[in-house]
């Protein structure tokens, strides 16, 4: 749904509004509340509408910030969808937003396929608030636009969304989730495939030109109230997807015979279930869920932040470890596309604190380790079974150079992308991708884009595998440092809330980089925004030093930050013992955060 560009206070230049008079202000509100589609949002909105004339100036200016804020431009579709906090307006996730979404994609899927080509889209939702609700507007409007739509029987992860555009051979794939985002947002992914997408990135997430022709369609529809939708024609699938999902999930598997204790969370997301169906389909029979995260709940009560990357998240599910004797804990954010790792390092205990699972050695692996154990263990299955074409492994400009070292060591090629899925899963020949962020693609051929299900069953059954040796998930990464040296990576960022500042401190490393790097020479500064060994250009800088260490500097896409991306690299001898190992990460530390401090230095952070 459109906002009035005719009206003399919209920038059409800029997209957003600048400082507008009230009473115009209060006619946009005016406009929207008569055009909208949902009673509840209408409601809200006129009750601020009506606040802005309290006698109480808090109550007013309260009333009036929130406004200018909600119409202050719109919800802008991009590479990755729409996503925002849920309230009523055309800056936030609603079902007005949605509406006007879902007609822009049935409109370029019409114009991409022409007249006499009925599109298939399917339609997913997680358990969020409201999910449900924007999944059925898409499936209404989609209808009545003349593509046939498939809507999801329930609220499901989005691997098993990914899954079905490729399964069924979609045009189109919708997903509602705000995946790991707090519990005030939701979002809207689109795939594209079936006709539309025919090459490598056939299935995966929407990318340049795709997301701006959507994006030109969607700004052409009118208002919300006006745009067609059916009462019905659309087909709700059976869970026969879910068990086609599982089916390719369940191929990964070796067959062993199973000794592993694992504990599981969903972190009240929607991959519960499912992960443990997939398990137990795996040979698992020792999966011991945290019971308190185990049911979707749209609030996610027991955490600050459904991240398992967030400090504290899945503390519940460490301590239950603890409690059972577990073997590994595997944890999910609440879409359930990401898998967090975590594992018994004796190395890490300390007696010092209050005794908790951590303090006993309970530790997250970092997403550069467990990308580092999985795409090892692709690429030797992939060596062994090779044929005329040579597997691809691909990683995020981001991630650890790691994976470019085991790509080499088992005779596969290796590829560099931006970040993100839609980049990493179109890659020709791909076998395995990932990047940091705990996002791992290890079945391709099934899912092009990252999937925290089928990563955990491999998970899994590597550490299952090794514990049957008597050796740990850890004495695997040892073997990875053997076999191509030591890569420790960590991350640093910075939360701005002046978001010019951002362009400030990127403008500020790109003219004045550090000179060093924990004590080696910077030796070379390559701005991404020229495109670098064929990357398209995106805003970013790579600072690499003497000794191979390296930082990568970019703002974030999805939060007002400035993440650095921080990495040495220590070489390793062959038949270097456990000890010698442990000895090399303790140095490694040590110089990743002299490298961590000469980045807060040059970015102006202070101490």
């Amino acid at each position: 749904m459109s906002l009035d560009t005719d009206d003399p206070a919209f920038d059409a230049g800029a997209g957003a509004r600048s400082e507008i008079p009230l009473d115009l202000l209060l006619d946009q509100v005016e406009r929207w509340i008569r055009d909208d589609v949902d009673e509840t949002d209408q409601a809200e909105l006129s009750a601020l509408a009506q606040a802005t004339g309290s006698h109480v100036s808090r109550t007013r200016d309260a009333a009036v910030a929130e406004l200018r804020d909600r119409f202050t431009g719109s919800l802008q579709f991009g590479t990755a969808g729409l996503r925002g906090a849920m309230a009523a307006g055309p800056n936030r996730m609603n079902r007005a937003v949605v509406t006007a979404a879902a007609a822009g994609l049935g409109a370029y899927l019409a114009a991409s396929l022409g007249p006499r080509s009925a599109a298939r889209v399917v339609v997913g939702f997680d358990a969020r608030h409201r999910s449900k609700d924007f999944a059925t507007d898409t499936a209404a409007v989609l209808t009545a636009a003349g593509a046939e739509v498939l809507l999801l029987p329930s609220a499901l992860p989005t691997p098993v969304l990914a899954f079905a555009v490729r399964h069924l051979d979609a045009d189109a794939g919708v997903m509602v989730t705000a995946s790991h985002n707090p519990a005030a947002d939701n979002g809207y992914k689109v795939y594209l495939g079936g006709r539309v997408v025919v090459d490598d990135g056939q299935g995966a997430q929407i990318v340049p030109p795709h997301d701006a022709g959507i994006a030109e369609r969607i700004a052409a529809v009118g208002p919300a109230a006006g745009v067609p939708r059916a009462e019905s024609g659309w087909t709700v699938l059976d869970r026969e997807i879910a068990l086609a999902y599982l089916a390719s999930v369940r191929a990964l598997s070796d067959g062993r015979p199973r000794t592993l204790k694992v504990v599981t969370t969903s972190l009240h997301g929607v991959g519960g279930r499912v992960l443990a169906r997939a398990l137990a389909d795996a040979g698992f029979t020792d999966v011991v869920p945290v019971a308190e995260q185990a049911d979707p709940d749209p609030d996610f009560p027991t955490v600050r932040f459904p991240n398992p990357e967030e400090p504290g998240a899945i503390d519940m599910a460490l301590g239950l470890a603890a409690d059972v004797g577990a073997d590994l804990v595997i944890a999910n954010d609440p879409d359930a596309d990401r898998c967090a790792v975590a594992v018994m390092d004796p190395t890490v205990g300390t007696y010092q604190g209050a005794e908790t699972a951590r303090s006993h050695g309970w530790r997250m692996l970092h997403g550069d380790e467990v990308g580092a154990l999985l795409g090892r263990e692709i690429a030797a299955r992939a060596d062994a079974v090779r044929g005329a074409q040579r597997p691809v492994l691909a990683s995020s400009v981001v991630s650890s150079r790691a994976l470019s070292s085991i790509a080499a060591h088992h005779g596969a090629a290796h590829v560099t992308t931006l970040t993100g899925f839609k980049w990493i899963a179109r890659t020709p020949g791909l076998v395995f991708g990932y990047e940091e962020a705990l996002g791992y693609c290890v079945d391709p051929a099934s899912v092009r884009d990252k999937d925290g299900i089928s990563a955990a069953v491999l998970v899994a059954q590597l550490a299952d595998r090794l514990k049957s040796e008597g050796r740990t998930i850890i004495d695997a990464l040892d073997d990875v440092a053997r076999e191509n040296g030591l890569f420790l990576t960590d991350q640093l960022s910075a939360r701005f809330s002046d978001l010019e500042r951002i362009g400030a401190t990127m403008a500020h490393l790109r003219s004045n980089p550090p000179r060093t790097l924990a004590g080696s020479a910077v030796a070379n500064v390559l701005d991404l925004t020229a495109g670098v060994d064929g990357l398209p250009p995106t805003d970013g800088i790579v600072l690499l030093a003497a000794d191979d260490t390296r930082v990568v500097v970019r703002p974030s896409g999805t939060e007002p930050k400035v993440k650095c991306y921080l990495e040495v690299v220590e070489p390793v001898a062959p038949d270097a013992t456990s000890y010698d190992v442990g000895r090399i990460r303790v140095a490694a530390h040590a110089r990743l955060d002299r490298v961590k401090a000469d980045m807060r230095a040059a970015m102006g952070l202070g101490g």
